[in-house]
């Protein structure tokens, strides 16, 4: 079946105006049919807005009134009622791929309304009994009773979410290797059964979930529980779970924020490449074999329309500035209130009294594709929710994330003998580095931040994402030096390294730390021979983390790194939700970590006798550009998950049982990196993949 490309703008407008206003279905159609000719923010840039905003700004990186974008316009998904389940091979099973919000309209806006549930995701992901159009004909014919009771209505139709709960009690003997063991059986689950009106997509293969509220697969969450399947052999999870997101692009153009139907208008922090490169060292160089036509649909969502995209223009993922410079930003397709969230969204809205509602809606969408939901990063004045623009920034991360897709790209034309398009993705890489150099770093201040492009400057929200240019090797070596003394003086703290030096009460702020932060930080550092610091921060970390497991016995989603003092819940918490327990990225990291500090672990083991272990082997680094797939899988890795960003540095300088000095030594001794230059392209990309093999290597 030929299909257009793949857009939900049209499509999922059917029941847009449903959502805010309660409307007629036949209303919500009209304003679908007429939406071609309505501009509301970013309409002209991208033409899946809802509506109509009356004080709505154009998408111009001038701020010019006049400016206007002239992208491509994508056409309409041709939504197949029971396509995952064809996908997946089974029986025919109806699958609305609308969001619940939109497909049950001024129903899902009653319920929400009500507030039934102290989590509305709880709601989003429960299921209806019948269909949507079905459900809301007998919800219409019911609500005009006066002795209707909406929440009776919600038990009748719904049946609530399958939830395993991942509380977790440990046992008498039972140390902290043994707890993440333990957890993957917890955490992981089988393929999915395609199930009649459910907002889950179903998965071909066995994944694992983060944990808590959150019991589908996430995106960039899924590579940081990779590395600790890694670390534990399990090859074939992991593949599984690659092959998963694999399938998410084949079906739907891209992988989205989670598996469910509203999360389908965004996608996460583009990790796949960084996914393919983790099973190559493993399966060898047939990984990027296999995987490069969904590597470059994959990029080719990213950069939808940048071939006709003109200067002071945005669409969708992309800014053009007016210098020509390309840059990429966060975007949802939708600007409704969030299914999971969509009682907390109106409220939102309804506090930015100068705002429309649709472009709040938006913006919080576009913050939730970041992975950082929420941060100061995104909020005009620093801590009010109500003020977050998320699309008028380009964040750090995505920007360096596709140089490493377009180096992924390179590397797996080179191996099929597509030299022509190997060199293309080579010379953007290279651009895109210069880019990233140019345009996030902040001189004064010595770090990489979030770009304001409608201002033109740097934001004043200094982040832990000033390390991802370090994690992908991105930064000269001055940079690198400089991001290491601001990341020492700034956001250093008893725990690790907090996400931002703001503290606002959103969740990826201060005084919280994130494992995934804390991980690309401390192989950042390596990277560019700040083992030491890279050392300071892994031991904080570890120790933070693995004395709260000590207290409660459990993993958790975050942690507040700023107390001297630990606490069994973690600490402070903040933003949307209650603490998780779990944790898919805790608990992989944490493996990685141990792996590669046994000296620092033991340390901390010793003062942490219920989370002790017997020693952990120290495992060889590993180049996957280079790597061989072995015959027969081995039931133990053979090198540490990661080590495209780790080396021995960070295992012979630490002796097993010896507490290294507080002071914080670097070395200095590596060149400044030269201008990229071109070459062939098999040997471009072993030039910059040599930081897959040592870390210590300095940057040539």
């Amino acid at each position: 079946m030929t299909r257009q490309r793949l857009s939900f703008s049209h499509f999922l407008l059917l029941g847009a105006s449903l959502v805010v206003l309660g409307a007629s279905s036949e209303a919500a159609m009209a304003q679908a049919a007429d939406q071609g000719q309505t501009a509301s923010r970013d309409t002209q840039a991208s033409p899946t807005s809802s509506g109509a905003a009356p004080n709505a700004r154009p998408d111009s990186a001038e701020g010019a009134a006049s400016a206007q974008a002239t992208g491509p316009a994508p056409g309409p998904r041709e939504t197949v009622a029971s396509e995952a389940a064809q996908s997946l091979h089974v029986a025919s099973v109806p699958q609305d791929l609308r969001s619940p919000s939109i497909a049950m309209g001024g129903l899902f806006a009653a319920i929400g309304g009500a507030h039934l549930a102290p989590d509305f995701k709880t709601i989003a992901d429960s299921r209806p009994d019948e269909a949507p159009a079905k459900l809301l004909q007998d919800w219409e014919a019911q609500r005009k009773h006066p002795d209707f009771n909406i929440k009776a209505f919600y038990t009748q139709h719904f049946s609530p979410p399958l939830r395993r709960d991942v509380s977790y009690r440990r046992k008498a003997d039972e140390n902290i290797y043994d707890y993440i063991q333990g957890m993957w059986g917890v955490l992981t689950r089988q393929p999915d059964k395609p199930m009649a009106y459910s907002s889950l997509l179903p998965l071909p293969y066995a994944y694992v979930v983060p944990g808590g509220r959150f019991s589908e697969l996430y995106y960039w969450d899924t590579y940081f529980t990779m590395i600790g399947l890694y670390e534990t052999g399990q090859w074939d999870l992991l593949r599984g779970m690659i092959k998963d997101m694999a399938s998410l692009i084949d079906r739907y153009g891209h992988i989205p924020n989670g598996t469910r139907t509203y999360y389908l208008s965004r996608s996460e922090p583009p990790f796949f490449s960084l996914m393919v490169d983790l099973l190559a060292q493993h399966d060898g160089q047939g990984a990027y074999r296999d995987f490069l036509p969904e590597l470059q649909k994959e990029y080719d969502y990213w950069m939808e329309g940048a071939d006709t995209l003109k200067p002071g223009q945005a669409y969708r993922h992309l800014v053009r500035l007016s210098d020509g410079t390309l840059l990429l930003r966060h975007w949802d397709d939708l600007d409704t209130p969030r299914d999971e969230s969509y009682p907390e969204d109106v409220a939102t809205a309804a506090r930015a009294s100068t705002r429309a509602p649709s472009e709040v809606y938006r913006d919080l969408r576009a913050g939730s594709e970041t992975g950082w939901d929420f941060s100061s990063r995104w909020l005009a004045d620093g801590h009010t929710l109500a003020t977050i623009h998320t699309t008028d920034l380009a964040p750090i991360e995505v920007n360096c994330l596709i140089v490493h897709l377009e180096q992924t790209l390179e590397h797996g034309y080179a191996l099929t003998g597509q030299r022509k398009l190997a060199r293309l993705y080579g010379q953007r890489a290279d651009e895109r580095t210069a880019i990233v150099r140019r345009i996030f770093w902040n001189d004064e201040k010595g770090a990489f931040y979030d770009y304001d492009w409608r201002k033109g400057q740097s934001t004043d929200v200094l982040s832990a994402a000033t390390a991802m240019p370090l994690f992908l090797r991105l930064a000269s070596q001055a940079q690198a030096l400089a991001v290491a003394d601001t990341i020492q003086a700034r956001l250093l703290r008893a725990g690790g390294i907090m996400a931002t030096d703001h503290e606002s009460g959103q969740q990826w702020d201060a005084p919280n730390g994130w494992a995934p932060e804390e991980w690309m930080a401390i192989k950042g550092l390596n990277n560019y021979g700040a083992s030491d610091l890279g050392e300071t921060i892994a031991r904080r970390w570890m120790a933070r983390v693995i004395g709260t497991y000590e207290k409660s016995g459990v993993l958790l989603e975050k942690y507040d790194v700023e107390s001297p003092e630990i606490s069994a819940t973690g600490g402070k918490g903040g933003g949307e939700y209650p603490m998780q327990v779990g944790f898919g990225w805790t608990n992989g990291t944490l493996l990685g970590l141990m792996r590669r500090y046994p000296g620092d672990t033991a340390q901390i083991l010793k003062h942490n006798p219920l989370a002790n272990q017997t020693p952990i082997d120290v495992l060889p680094p590993s180049d996957p550009y280079s790597a061989v797939g072995p015959q027969v899988s081995p039931s133990a890795p053979a090198k540490p998950a990661g080590d495209v960003e780790t080396g021995g540095s960070s295992v012979t300088s630490d002796k097993a049982g010896s507490s290294a000095p507080e002071k914080l030594r670097r070395v200095r001794t590596a060149p400044k990196q030269p201008t990229p230059e071109k070459r062939h392209p098999k040997t471009r990309q072993r030039r910059r993949r040599s930081l897959w093999t040592n870390v210590c290597r300095p940057p040539k």
